[in-house]
């Protein structure tokens, strides 16, 4: 576990020759078998895929020993296994492939630098830079049977060439190519680098073509085809094998040539790849029958003529299989090891009593059997000596902070503090008066004292809460990146409640787990209201405990969700006259961003002003997130109230404001949104006895759009829609935004398409850690975990 095929060649010509070292290496009748011992395992390392001065020096190993008289046996020895025990060093592949694609044949210093500079700075970097698709050119088309709006590859001859003027807004020089076969003739045009083709595509050559058929007026032609020359007119053409292939196609920076790139990959692959090391363990290789990593490389790279198109385009291939479980392996690994380093951390027990059960009888409501499975599983935790590390997870009011309000009253009846950190003023405001509303419910039993700390506080009840806090005169702090601030000590911290983390900062998250009680680390639970797929979640906080709430509360109205188009503003208008005559109230959203935030704010303040002009009668207020604390907070006091009936916001209203008598939620230029702040919008409303509406109004289209569009229209249910908004946008774009820290920066695996290998290398993972729980037994295979993942793994270790 943890050798390439280069050292496993390595050791096996190393060992006999120590070996022969240790014993008595000059007895004559062992010379011969040394001799074809170390021959035949230097031929084999030979013909791996390796560098060419490691080739050398094998071949002079092996050349030496046949040359050999038995005198002379010790100083070859010796001087053989100095070189072997070199190649055998894992930083001796180490650095091979972290050596510079300068190294090269052909390639020059210049080239490398046009590679580095996007990116592809080393050998591993072209060798894990794998193709995007696969053209399969083994089904040769004849010019008579190609067909506009396919892609094809073809054998012609050029009939005539020549440059031609480009007139209009974009001329220039095209050069032309006529090129044909017995059944027709069709056209090749280059728009740019036709001096350079005009070289290689001269009359009577026959050419190799590959390129995207398209319709001119009323004739076939192809731009910037791809092009081999299989003869100039005067040598005999290439046989048919040598021109049919299946050729990989790379994602291709701008300013490199597809096929330079191309040959510097395949050169990486010819001279490298065998040096890249496996680590999945040998019963998970043998069970699904994988390649080594080097014969993987070479596959996907270089496919076989007899290659199934099908499963390599799906990504099914064992050689695709072998990469992904090798990445995602090391990942798993680490997550375990961070885990088990976190499970012997030294934390405070928070024991749960009578009092917390009187909390959780004293409420108004009873939970739902989600909440009461997840409020089980976080007491538990509180109640261990090892510091409890949680993500709790669930769609839109499905009662979260009910959740952390009990598990902050374990903390009081321990005499411990607990914190709540949100990301915006607006939400800190709204958990406070929940768990307000909460504890006064509760009377004795659950009554907390509980304060808000954020920037709008006034500074004189800003500094008295920060003595209240360091002297225990508060259980349960909400507020924001003001609860960090080095002026603010804890009496004795021993939760920490972290909303919607991923809107913190690492350094955040970490400043205010240093200010726990006895030094320890707290116990953290971490919330988050916007859903992610179950296999997901496991990977990127694979560290953490997971506890799912996917049970909204019973007496949750249904809302429904129409779509409507520009045009049909007379509707949405008919729907916000009905609503607010039966005395519900109405929100209105525009979206906010930076590129255009003093567009996106004209359009809600212009907006603001037509409703009042076209409804007199009601009181309309605007809130965005650049008014002032205090003026946004009266304008949301107002709403809260009922004195305002309709508000006109921006986004600030994404995540946490809850007024139940909002029964109407219309949302402008809907395109605009990403699907996880539509389904948070659309959960604003419904949240009191009057069922909810979400008027969607798209004032434009795309593709994406469409589709996140017709997803909300599709469900209510969070975690579908976090499926649906995952197959449109793909891990790097859906966690992006929302789970930055997070995401596993993986190479090969596509957290999509692979869910199957998660679940194996999560369990192959489990596995070698309950048998080598710090992988003392394997140093290798703890230096790759460390190496690929370490640095990485330090940030996701805060949680």
């Amino acid at each position: 576990m943890g050798e390439s095929s280069f050292q496993s060649a390595i050791v096996a010509v190393l060992r006999p020759l120590e070996f022969a070292a240790r014993d008595d290496f000059a007895k004559l009748d062992r010379v011969r078998d040394l001799e074809r011992t170390v021959s035949v395992a230097a031929q084999r390392a030979a013909a791996l895929a390796i560098p060419t001065d490691a080739k050398a020096a094998l071949t002079r190993i092996a050349a030496s020993f046949s040359e050999t008289e038995a005198v002379d046996l010790v100083a070859r020895m010796g001087e053989a296994i100095a070189v072997l025990r070199e190649f055998a060093r894992p930083e001796w592949s180490e650095r091979q492939l972290a050596s510079s694609t300068a190294n090269l044949p052909g390639l020059g210093p210049k080239r490398a630098e046009r590679l580095a500079q996007r990116g592809l700075i080393s050998i591993a970097d072209l060798l894990f830079h794998l193709p995007v698709r696969y053209d399969d050119r083994r089904s040769l088309q004849s010019v008579g049977s190609l067909e506009v709006g396919t892609r094809a590859t073809f054998v012609a001859r050029v009939l005539g060439c020549a440059f031609s003027m480009r007139r209009g807004r974009f001329r220039g020089r095209v050069f032309e190519a006529l090129v044909g076969d017995e059944t027709g003739t069709v056209t090749l045009k280059w728009f740019r680098s036709g001096d350079t083709i005009s070289k290689q595509v001269r009359k009577d050559a026959l050419l190799l073509i590959t390129g995207d058929v398209k319709r001119y007026r009323f004739d076939k032609e192809l731009a910037h085809p791809e092009i081999s020359v299989l003869a100039d007119g005067s040598s005999e053409p290439a046989a048919a094998d040598d021109v049919r292939s299946v050729t990989p196609e790379y994602a291709t920076p701008e300013g490199i040539h597809p096929r330079g790139l191309r040959r510097a990959i395949a050169s990486a692959v010819e001279r490298y790849s065998d040096l890249v090391p496996g680590h999945l363990p040998a019963d998970l290789v043998a069970k699904f029958g994988l390649p080594e990593p080097g014969e993987a490389l070479r596959e996907l790279h270089q496919p076989a003529l007899d290659v199934d198109a099908a499963e390599l385009a799906a990504g099914a291939t064992p050689a695709r299989m072998r990469l992904v479980l090798e990445e995602l392996y090391l990942l798993e690994l680490g997550l375990a090891l961070r885990r088990a380093q976190r499970a012997a951390e030294p934390g405070t027990p928070v024991a749960h009593g009578a009092r917390t059960a009187a909390a959780a009888r004293a409420l108004p409501f009873a939970l739902t059997g989600a909440q009461e499975r997840a409020l089980g599983e976080i007491l538990a935790d509180l109640g261990r000596a090892h510091p409890m590390n949680r993500l709790l997870e669930g769609d839109v009011g499905c009662g979260k902070t009910v959740v952390a309000y009990l598990a902050a009253v374990a903390a009081a009846e321990n005499g411990y503090q607990s914190a709540l950190m949100a990301p915006t003023e607006l939400l800190a405001e709204q958990h406070e008066a929940t768990l307000r509303a909460l504890a006064r419910a509760a009377g004795d039993a659950g009554g907390l004292r509980i304060a808000r700390l954020t920037a709008s506080v006034p500074s004189d009840e800003a500094a008295r809460i920060r003595r209240a806090l360091a002297e225990g005169e508060v259980d349960l702090v909400v507020g924001t990146h003001a609860l960090i601030q080095e002026s603010v000590d804890f009496h004795a911290l021993a939760l920490a409640v972290i909303d919607e983390q991923h809107r913190f900062g690492v350094a955040q998250r970490a400043a205010l787990a240093a200010k726990a009680a006895h030094g320890n680390p707290p116990h953290t639970l971490v919330m988050t209201a916007t859903p992610i797929p179950r296999t997901l979640a496991l990977t990127l906080y694979g560290d953490l405990d997971l506890s799912v709430i996917d049970e909204l509360p019973p007496g949750r109205s249904k809302t429904t969700t129409h779509l409507f188009r520009a045009g049909e503003g007379e509707s949405v208008a008919r729907l916000l006259r009905d609503a607010t005559a039966r005395g519900e109230q109405v929100y209105v959203v525009y979206p906010l961003v930076a590129e255009s935030e003093k567009i996106d704010l004209r359009a809600a303040s212009e907006s603001t002003e037509k409703i009042r002009a076209a409804f007199p009668l009601l009181t309309v207020d605007l809130v965005h997130g650049q008014l002032d604390a205090a003026a946004r907070n009266a304008a949301m006091a107002r709403f809260a109230s009922g004195e305002t009936q309709v508000l006109v916001s921006t986004t600030v209203i994404e995540v946490g404001v809850d007024v139940p008598n909002a029964s109407l939620m219309i949302v402008e230029h809907a395109e605009r949104f990403g699907l996880a702040q539509l389904h948070q919008l659309r959960g604003r409303v419904g949240r009191g006895l009057a069922p909810g509406t979400c008027a969607l109004v798209a004032r434009g289209s795309s593709e994406d759009s469409e589709a996140r569009l017709r997803a909300l229209l599709d469900t209510t249910d969070g975690f579908a829609i976090a499926e649906a908004d995952l197959k449109i946008r793909g891990p790097g774009e859906f966690l992006g935004t929302r789970q930055h820290g997070h995401l596993p920066d993986l190479h090969i695996a596509d957290l999509t398409r692979d869910v199957r290998q998660i679940a194996i290398a999560r369990e192959a993972a489990l596995k070698t850690i309950r048998r080598d729980p710090r992988l003392h037994a394997d140093p290798e295979l703890a230096r790759a975990v460390q190496f690929r993942w370490g640095d990485r793994l330090s940030l996701v270790g805060v949680g």
